[in-house]
């Protein structure tokens, strides 16, 4: 609701102190601060004054508009003078005036939220201004309005002179002020000056240490690059040829060498192990380890975990038990790195459990969204002094089974660090003499290092076809934007295989652009999920790639391969393509084997050709009378109505006249069956099928018919 407070006409010079007057002690009714009063005054006054001085008179209305809580103090400022014929240099500063300074519209925009000029030659100029009331103002009711207008009708008219001296204590209050933060801004500048001196030495000497550690740093990536090649290359020939020595391909060995070859072998691995655990802690400290998120079940990783260490089990003291996981949440996070901390904790257990059991199990918190995963051994246990020891690098505990289970006394150290970047935590609960119970909680969804900034704007355009483009190059996303606009397809980005299963849970593509190396992750697992999946195994997929990898994209099951950078024209062809704006082949499969429809799905291109299925022949002649195929696929061994006897069944109608057939069979026909076929348009052998061989006979007998037809 909009209130109207005064308005004031302008006819003579006295009028522009009466507007200023009012001006203040409205601005004080309606709930300003004294400063605010000034600003809105001042704005105020010098609108009044150009009316005056360029038009010879004016109008200017004073009203509260808009509604709570975002209510407005609106002034307008009327004349109808000769208007402003260069409106855009006022307010640019460029235009200097004759008359005055020439920054009067300038300085009152400035001093007000909002600000809003009309200039006409000839038809006057209007000024709108608008100052945001405070929070803390009064309500604007009706009461409160007309409360406000008999305050300002009991003020009476302005006393110039009493106006005047007002004016003139607010310049010298303001004044004084002004000297204040003069002073204090100096005091300031000095203060700055000192500590600026400070930080450039600071910067000076950080420069120098980083520097420092900048070459250390490079030092010690070399050494381990160098460490990694030198020491395994020898390790990897010491261990082929201990392999060798110990198979007797050269001939026998006697006893005390096989004893000898088997400890050089050993030696050689524990090398390796110490080399492999040296070069994955540095990794880590160093900040060159990601995470690769992906989806995974704790049962799935207890059986490969099981399958893995039970050989570490000697005789039948140590038993490896894994309790039952199956109703455990899925878990999305690194399941490599997740693995290798367990795999430590598990082979520790069974190296220091002499007998009894070493037990593995998951529990999960639903407030927390985390998972704890436990391993716990009847072994010697730690005591409580030296569980610090044992996280420490090359750190180990005596024990008399040291000299049987030796370490490097890295695993725990680098686990430790590994559950740190997964976002979680290492307990460890131990009774010596006992066993011991080692945990790792982690979030069961990792968000460690990933951006904030993940999400583009996902709102979808309904005149538009939406496409996933997963890329997480800026650069080349904001390509593939460019080469898209202005045209049916709406590019949505994703910039991780995550991103891309969060977006098709909520918004069915009708196509993807798959980037194939994402940092940190290869995307062939998205595309292999996406054709295993029956909610998205009919999405076309276009990989755009820099790899070359043309030939596993297609057989991964990729609708086109677009090299990049992409070109504007290729891409838009090869997405009217997979999207069906160009004119696919319809193929009706009968063959009642899951193994040829996988096949055949995956030799026939999607973006070229649709294929239906049909697992008998009756099955395929309801699908007939709905829907006509451009080329029919039949196998002829199958339950219920064979091939042959569907073969018949298609003569009879002749609406069906000319309708290709293409024979796919894995026996070999006799000659009456083969005259039986004669109908037919090809025969082709299952164990012949590739995808050069398909396409091209489909091609070939829609080639015929057309020919055929246009005799």
């Amino acid at each position: 609701m909009d209130f109207c407070l005064l308005q004031v006409a302008i006819a003579a010079e006295t009028d522009i102190v009466q507007v200023r007057s009012r001006t203040r002690r409205l601005a004080e009714l309606v709930g300003f601060d004294l400063q605010d009063q000034t600003r809105i005054t001042t704005a105020v006054s010098e609108m009044a004054r150009n009316a005056y001085e360029y038009a010879r008179g004016g109008r200017i209305s004073f009203r509260l508009t808009g509604e709570a809580p975002r209510r407005t103090f609106e002034i307008v400022v009327r004349d109808r003078g000769p208007g402003i014929s260069d409106l855009d240099g006022v307010l640019s500063g460029t235009r200097k005036s004759a008359t005055g300074m020439g920054i009067g519209l300038i300085g009152a925009r400035r001093l007000m939220d909002d600000f809003e000029i009309v200039s006409k030659p000839g038809a006057g100029t209007t000024v709108r201004m608008r100052k945001a009331l405070p929070a803390n103002a009064a309500p604007t009711t009706p009461a409160a309005v007309k409360d406000i207008i008999a305050k300002l009708a009991a003020d009476g008219p302005a006393d110039a002179v009493a106006e005047i001296s007002r004016q003139n204590q607010q310049i010298l209050l303001q004044l004084e002020e002004l000297h204040e933060r003069q002073e204090d801004l100096e005091r300031l500048n000095q203060e700055l000056q000192d500590t600026n001196r400070g930080v450039v030495a600071l910067y000076a000497e950080l420069d120098e240490r980083a520097d420092h550690l900048r070459r250390a740093d490079e030092l010690k990536s070399k050494f381990l690059s160098h460490m990694s090649h030198e020491f395994r290359t020898p390790l990897n020939s010491i261990m082929a040829l201990s392999r060798l020595l110990l198979s007797r391909s050269d001939g026998e060995l006697t006893a005390e060498q096989e004893t000898q070859v088997g400890f050089i072998r050993k030696a050689a691995q524990n090398l390796t192990e110490l080399v492999d655990d040296l070069l994955d802690l540095a990794k880590v400290e160093a900040g060159k380890t990601t995470v690769v998120a992906s989806q995974f079940s704790v049962a799935s990783l207890f059986g490969a975990l099981r399958g893995m260490l039970r050989p570490l089990l000697i005789g039948d003291n140590v038993v490896l038990v894994f309790d039952d996981s199956q109703n455990m949440p899925l878990l999305d996070t690194d399941e490599g790195k997740l693995s290798q901390i367990l795999r430590n904790f598990i082979s520790n257990a069974i190296k220091f459990t002499e007998k009894g059991e070493v037990r593995v199990w998951a529990t999960t918190d639903s407030v927390a969204d985390t998972v704890s995963l436990h391993v716990r051994d009847t072994g010697i246990g730690i005591a409580a002094g030296d569980i610090d020891i044992i996280f420490q690098e090359f750190g180990q505990v005596a024990h008399r089974l040291q000299g049987r289970v030796k370490g490097t006394g890295l695993g725990l150290p680098l686990a430790k660090k590994l559950a740190e970047l997964l976002g979680g935590t290492i307990i460890v609960d131990s009774v010596l003499g006992e066993g011991s119970t080692f945990t790792v909680t982690i979030p069961r969804i990792c968000r460690v290092g990933e951006p904030q900034e993940i999400y583009d704007d996902w709102s979808i355009d309904a005149e538009r076809l939406p496409v996933l483009v997963v890329e997480d190059d800026p650069a080349d996303s904001l390509a593939i934007q460019r080469l898209l606009a202005g045209s049916i397809y709406q590019p949505l980005v994703a910039r991780s295989v995550r991103d891309a299963r969060r977006f098709m849970q909520s918004v069915r593509p009708d196509a993807i652009l798959l980037d194939i190396v994402l940092v940190g992750e290869e995307s062939w697992r998205l595309l292999l999920e996406l054709r295993s999946q029956d909610a998205g195994n009919d999405i076309p997929v276009i990989v755009t790639s820099s790899t070359g990898e043309v030939r596993k994209a297609v057989h991964l099951g990729a609708d086109d391969y677009l090299a990049k950078p992409v070109d504007r024209d290729r891409l838009i062809d090869a997405l009217d393509r997979a999207t069906g704006r160009h004119s696919t082949t319809r193929v009706l499969l009968i063959d009642d084997e899951e193994v040829t429809h996988y096949l055949v799905r995956q030799l026939l291109p999607r973006s070229q050709y649709r294929v239906w299925i049909a697992r008998d022949g009756r099955h395929a002649l309801d699908h007939l009378s709905e829907n006509r195929p451009d080329v029919i696929l039949l196998d002829l061994a199958m339950p219920g109505m064979d091939g042959f006897s569907f073969l018949s069944r298609l003569r009879e109608d002749t609406s069906f006249a000319g309708l290709p057939v293409i024979v796919l069979t894995s026996s070999v026909l006799h000659p009456e069956e083969r005259s039986s076929l004669s109908s037919t348009s090809m025969v082709i052998s299952k164990s012949e099928l590739a995808s050069d061989t398909l396409v091209n006979a489909i091609g070939s007998v829609l080639g015929a018919e057309a020919g055929i037809g246009a005799r």
